[in-house]
């Protein structure tokens, strides 16, 4: 069994949507729309298959207002420590300042840490 893919509500489809294909190359599906139930997402697909689907109504709320139960963070494999430094570095470099790292975690994972623009926690990791 696998995951077949995870998916976030957000305020701002459209911003996430370019972060995740611009930072992370993802591939974008075309825009899904239900006029119905005022419904858009975009189901994005990474190189290795994984998809992450992103979702959108206009009656969210912020992250910051929504209980705190839920998805913690989502790692991305960069493959070696080398590219976690040099994702961290081109991030840094596009504004998104990093919360933690690059740094050896207590349990031994190499990793740094950011917040997406919705403000979701990525873990860059090896």
């Amino acid at each position: 069994m696998q995951l077949e893919h995870l998916a976030i509500w957000t305020c701002q489809l459209e911003s996430l949507k370019h972060f995740y294909c611009q930072y992370f190359s993802a591939t974008a599906s075309i825009r899904y729309h239900n006029p119905v139930r005022q419904f858009t997402s975009y189901f994005l697909t990474f190189a290795n298959g994984t998809r992450l689907e992103l979702m959108h109504q206009p009656d969210l709320l912020p992250l910051e207002q929504a209980p705190a139960v839920g998805l913690a963070h989502m790692a991305f494999s960069t493959g070696s420590e080398a590219a976690v430094d040099q994702m961290t570095e081109t991030l840094r470099q596009a504004g998104y300042s990093p919360l933690d790292g690059p740094r050896r975690t207590g349990d031994g994972y190499y990793e740094s840490t950011f917040r997406d623009p919705d403000g979701n926690l990525i873990e860059l990791t090896v």
